[in-house]
């Protein structure tokens, strides 16, 4: 699992939860692969995250060498910061583990990469549109 899709995902639907965001990332098996750096996409994909979430997913997981805690200032133009962003956005990859919701403790696997976000019957909030479940 790269840490841009741990950086989407929440347990809001979750019954007694009202953000569930951002969840605990537990890994037990990081892989860092080679991705092509493209100044382009990451210097797009700053505005669409939540960087304080990121920073601290990746903190977390003892992958946050070389990345500020905060965003830097004219981003665009920064290489050293977006080959930072761009490693911990796409070249970490959390093979296991779980992501823990930070309001009720649920754990969701990891296993292969994948996180598992499925949820019995009984633990789902009210389905409603206001909520987005």
């Amino acid at each position: 699992m790269k840490l841009l899709t741990h950086n989407v995902l929440s347990s809001k639907c979750l019954k007694g939860v009202s953000v569930g965001y951002p969840l605990r990332l537990n890994a037990t098996d990081i892989k860092v692969v080679d991705v092509d750096f493209n100044s382009e996409f990451v210097s797009r994909m700053i505005p669409k995250i939540n960087y304080s979430a990121l920073y601290e997913a990746a903190q977390s997981i003892g992958h946050h060498n070389g990345l500020p805690d905060a965003v830097a200032d004219d981003y665009e133009h920064n290489d050293d910061f977006l080959k930072a962003v761009h490693h911990v956005l796409l070249e970490v990859d959390v093979v296991s583990g779980d992501l823990e919701c930070p309001e009720s403790g649920r754990k969701f696997p990891i296993t292969r990469g994948i996180p598992n976000m499925l949820v019995n019957e009984n633990e789902v909030n009210e389905i409603n549109s206001s909520n987005g479940c």
